[in-house]
């Protein structure tokens, strides 16, 4: 059997470093548009999504990505909220206990998706005040698009 430890480790590494000091509309841009230009230079088509205090302040799409890409990020969106982890997390979570999230917390699979490519909007002190996501990748590709990013825009 696989020992997800060590992955499960890193992404809450990740979530404990990539935390803002402070996060506007403008930064939420920033964000955004740097998610988007990693993608189209790596030739991806996604959805970015970034929302604050359940106010979405950065949505965009690509030319291949239509509303099943929205009802993803809804779906991820509703994980984190409901467990306070990255969705990938959670993925790898429930494949560590192998199981998945609709057998063990049941929820309905048509609201929650546990898989990569929502990540907690994190304010240092303040905790999760929002979502950062991203569909239209496998989960692990989703997930990794948005930490690469808050990465170097953090660090």
């Amino acid at each position: 059997m696989e020992d997800y430890t060590p992955l499960l480790e890193q992404i809450l590494k990740q979530e404990q470093e990539l935390q803002f000091s402070t996060f506007s509309n403008q930064t939420a841009i920033q964000v955004g548009s740097a998610i988007l230009a990693r993608a189209q230079g790596m030739d991806k088509q996604i959805t970015v999504d970034i929302r604050k205090n359940g106010t979405v302040l950065f949505h965009a799409k690509m030319d291949e990505n239509g509303p099943g890409n929205d009802r993803w990020i809804a779906r991820k969106i509703n994980v984190v909220h409901h467990f306070g982890h990255s969705s990938y997390y959670m993925n790898v979570l429930y494949k560590s206990w192998n199981t998945t999230i609709q057998e063990n917390a049941f929820v309905d699979p048509m609201e929650y998706a546990a898989e990569g490519g929502c990540f907690p909007l994190l304010i240092r002190g303040a905790g999760a005040v929002g979502t950062i996501s991203v569909s239209g990748l496998s989960g692990e590709e989703d997930h990794e698009m948005i930490v690469a990013v808050l990465e170097q825009l953090i660090h």
